[in-house]
């Protein structure tokens, strides 16, 4: 089929990382949406896919949550609300493209992965330790808080930077995380209390992921790190160890045509100057710099 064709030429690209996020979403609610069904004709229960819902999302109680340290991630590409998904992709693939088109795609699976982690770490804490929160066990599921990272990451890294949103004209994105975070604290005292403080874990992982790169930190290094030891076990390439023979202490020359790799510290400056007046304001040469960074 052209359609299984189609995703299997979407993960095979290394370059894709965004289009593949939105797809791992569409699939695994396109997959929940098939379970619900079929397990709703096969027992006339309409929630027979509780189980494997229970398995993959996070849990409130931390004893339960030992036993399956994997959700800290699962939950974060679940969705069942049509709206749900929607809102969530949509914004992932606004901002999402921002940050990948500044940071590059292993910054980007970065943010969202440790958006996912940062946002089950302040749900846990808060539905453990803050008695008007707790209301017995609870799952958590969505990719609110992997996006919400990805939105103050954006605007943390580029608040100048504009969006021209439907009836409103032209906003500036700092505003528009500013409002998500209000919106989230507000919404604290509702129904979904712990969806809320998810979101707000991940703010705060986006907040602090682009202030410490802007150091010189880069905190998405163990996740880069773990992925490429996963794509290597499953792509069955050996790992290779390089040694360099002593040669003399001269800087190599770049190849005819190529760019040389700026330093950290340029990248840095370059990120401080958007910072302050936005991607319009680099020069050609800082931009292809920029472009070259994000390709490592």
């Amino acid at each position: 089929m052209s359609i299984v064709n189609d995703i299997r030429t979407a993960f095979s690209r290394r370059d894709n990382a965004l289009n593949q996020l939105l797809l791992i979403n569409v699939l695994v609610f396109a997959a929940f949406i098939l379970l619900r069904t079929v397990m709703f004709l096969l027992t006339q229960d309409k929630n027979g896919h509780q189980p494997v819902l229970e398995w993959l999302a996070v849990p409130s109680v931390p004893g339960t949550l030992l036993t399956r340290p994997w959700t800290l991630l699962t939950y974060s590409f679940i969705h069942f609300d049509f709206f749900h998904i929607l809102f969530n992709l949509l914004n992932l693939y606004w901002f999402g493209a921002l940050v990948r088109e500044y940071l590059g795609d292993r910054r980007l699976v970065s943010l969202y992965v440790l958006g996912a982690i940062g946002g089950a770490v302040l749900y846990l804490l808060a539905l453990n330790l803050i008695p008007a929160l707790r209301s017995g066990p609870a799952i958590l599921f969505g990719a609110s808080a992997s996006v919400t990272a990805i939105i103050v990451a954006a605007a943390t890294l580029m608040p100048d930077y504009t969006f021209n949103v439907i009836l409103i004209g032209p906003v500036r994105i700092k505003y528009i995380a500013a409002v998500l975070v209000l919106v989230s604290i507000a919404g604290i005292n509702g129904s979904n209390a712990g969806g809320m403080l998810a979101h707000l874990g991940g703010a705060l992982l986006g907040f602090v992921f682009i202030r410490q790169l802007q150091a010189g930190r880069d905190l998405g290094r163990p996740v880069q790190a773990v992925g490429d030891f996963v794509g290597n076990l499953v792509s069955g390439r050996p790992r290779m160890s390089v040694t360099h023979r002593s040669r003399p202490a001269e800087a190599p020359a770049p190849k005819k045509g190529g760019l040389a790799r700026p330093e950290q510290d340029e990248i840095d400056l370059i990120l401080d100057k958007i910072s302050r007046s936005g991607y319009e304001s680099l020069s050609k040469d800082e931009k292809q710099k920029l472009f070259k960074a994000s390709q490592k």
